[in-house]
């Protein structure tokens, strides 16, 4: 990144706090992705669509049937929801 003509050097660590305790993703993924990211998740048959919140910096939040659910948890944890494709 450059800022009037310095380079300013952001680390993985500073961009993945970017955001964090007030931004949070909502993502429609199927079972089988979910599954690395919410490991204690229930056996759910394959091919079964489900809508994730993440924080900013990726960690889990919750599972939520639909994208309405998932946008109220993030609106209950005072989190601005954001969607990825």
């Amino acid at each position: 990144m450059v800022d009037n003509g310095h380079r300013i050097t952001v680390t993985q660590q500073q961009l993945a706090a970017l955001g964090e305790g007030a931004i949070a993703y909502v993502r429609e993924m199927d079972v089988a992705d979910l599954r690395g990211k919410f490991p204690g998740m229930p056996e759910l048959e394959a091919g079964t669509k489900l809508w994730a919140l993440f924080g900013a910096n990726g960690q889990p939040i919750l599972l939520a049937d639909g994208p309405e659910a998932a946008l109220a948890g993030a609106f209950q944890n005072d989190l601005k929801p954001v969607s990825l494709h």
